[in-house]
């Protein structure tokens, strides 16, 4: 898998294409995302790289979080041991990882990616939060039609019925419809359609809808099953 960016939704929008057909497209604001570590099989068990978006004021960090991206001059490095490369930044609000094939990226920590990195790309995976609607019932969350309500039923027209049998099994399946919580789950739209590049202010244009609102975080990525 190919490293890829990190970014927010802003919203959608249409352009028009080469032909003049109007086109559909998100508007996604594609970094500077910041690499921040470099795993190594050797050391850490696994290839990948660690990518970070979004300035977090440092004085909303916690020492932790300023120590992942800068030198403070802990014990570690006041007992002699070895320096581990950091990239020297401000603290980011959203961190994510890229496993890689091998350690053949060519990406060096403190390495700034934008936009560019996805040139040639045709095609991309989207990955978002869904908009979270709370603890709803069996009509917002499944699409269930109700019960009757015609004059002397019980007022249970919303409820969502039966969901189980009686002395056999004894149980409710796994996987029974029923009320709960709705949205706020992780989505991956899969090989939307690169519309428009535009290095300058970080902006991908990308054909079709992705997951979350305006302002949530997504994860862009080349499409693992379209190449072309």
């Amino acid at each position: 898998m190919s490293v890829g960016l990190l970014g927010r939704k802003i919203g959608m929008t249409q352009v028009y294409d080469a032909d003049g057909a109007i086109v559909p497209v998100t508007v996604i604001e594609a970094g500077p995302c910041v690499v921040l570590q470099v795993r190594s099989k050797e050391k850490d068990g696994y290839d990948a790289v660690q990518v970070g978006y979004d300035d977090r004021p440092r004085g909303k960090a916690s020492r932790a979080q300023r120590g992942h991206v800068a030198a403070l001059g802990g014990r570690r490095q006041q007992s002699g041991a070895a320096a581990v490369a950091k990239a020297e930044c401000e603290p980011k609000r959203f961190i994510r990882e890229f496993r890689c094939a091998d350690s053949s990226h060519g990406l060096q920590v403190g390495q700034v990616l934008g936009p560019a990195s996805l040139e040639g790309v045709k095609f991309l995976d989207v990955i978002g939060t869904t908009r979270g609607h709370g603890f709803t019932g069996v009509m917002v969350r499944h699409n269930f039609g109700g019960l009757g309500a015609s004059h002397g039923v019980k007022r249970v027209h919303r409820s969502g019925g039966s969901i189980g049998q009686s002395a056999d099994p004894s149980r409710v399946f796994p996987g029974t419809k029923m009320a709960g919580q709705y949205g706020n789950e992780r989505v991956t739209v899969k090989n939307l359609r690169l519309v428009r590049v535009d290095n300058d202010s970080n902006v991908l244009l990308v054909r079709g809808a992705v997951p979350g609102p305006n302002g949530g975080y997504v994860v862009v990525r080349r499409s693992a099953k379209n190449r072309s």
